[in-house]
């Protein structure tokens, strides 16, 4: 049986000047600037048609502070389809308390690298369905990867970076996606710093790097500009859903569309 392919907004959230939590688009993880209310992008994102949305707070772990659980709640109010939440999220604990705010699933990377044994831990008491392991990658021209891609003529590798991509980890991107799923993560969340943001397409090498090497769920996130991105990315790199932010915020164009254009190219969607 063919899954449906799923399409997912997503908002990246952190505290404005006045500490209010609002929404905020750059590139390359820089240059933020302010894109809206998160829980006004929730409400419309659930009655456009996603099939999942996203929450991240992108400064939390960097800032050692405890995810933003009061919106959290406030954008559960408004949001009758999958959410998850990633951002902070650091022991079992905070899992819980996470999932009681209302998200259905928790999306974790510095705090899984630091200690993947939270990632059992978190798939034992709460169901590896509710685990979403979160990669922020980058490439690296070097030879101290594992796993190497052809990419624009050259050979590359994809490192693993903590703290919004503050921090490198020289941890092997496909490696730790291996070990993530072996270790009971229900779903992996791609992220690429150098596609972020540009509208210029999926690091398409990356998210097929990862399809290959593992059977668990894959998101593939980062530089969409056009629903023909997903379609590359679904049909070229084996992905399971297409995450977007830019196209979505400023209206370039709507789910509806994205998903009408990927259904009338034989893609399996739910309209």
């Amino acid at each position: 049986m063919t899954l449906t392919k799923r399409i997912i907004p997503c908002i990246d959230v952190d505290l404005d000047d006045d500490g209010e939590a609002a929404v905020y688009t750059g590139v390359n993880f820089e240059n933020l600037e302010y894109t809206g209310d998160p829980v006004e992008l929730a409400k419309k994102y659930n009655e456009a048609g996603a099939d999942e949305f996203v929450f991240l707070d992108i400064t939390a772990s960097a800032q050692g502070r405890a995810t933003m659980l009061d919106t959290v709640s406030a954008v559960a109010d408004e949001c009758f389809i999958p959410l998850t939440v990633g951002g902070g999220i650091r022991t079992k604990d905070d899992i819980k308390e996470t999932l009681r705010a209302g998200a259905d699933k928790v999306s974790i990377n510095t705090g899984a690298i630091e200690r993947p044994e939270l990632i059992e831990e978190g798939a034992a008491a709460f169901g590896s369905q509710c685990i979403v392991i979160s990669v922020d990658a980058r490439r690296r021209f070097d030879e101290d990867g594992e796993f190497y891609a052809e990419v624009d003529g050259e050979s590359c590798w994809f490192e693993c970076t903590v703290k919004g991509g503050r921090e490198g980890t020289g941890i092997d991107v496909v490696e730790w996606a291996r070990e993530s799923a072996d270790r009971g993560a229900g779903e992996l969340f791609v992220n690429s710093i150098d596609a972020d943001g540009t509208k210029d397409g999926y690091d398409v090498p990356l998210t097929k790097a990862v399809c290959d090497n593992v059977s668990t769920p894959v998101i593939a996130s980062s530089g969409c500009g056009s629903p023909a991105h997903m379609e590359e990315v679904f049909t070229d790199a084996g992905a399971d859903a297409a995450l977007a932010a830019s196209i979505f915020h400023f209206e370039e164009y709507s789910v509806d569309e994205v998903k009408r254009y990927l259904a009338e190219r034989g893609l399996p969607i739910r309209l």
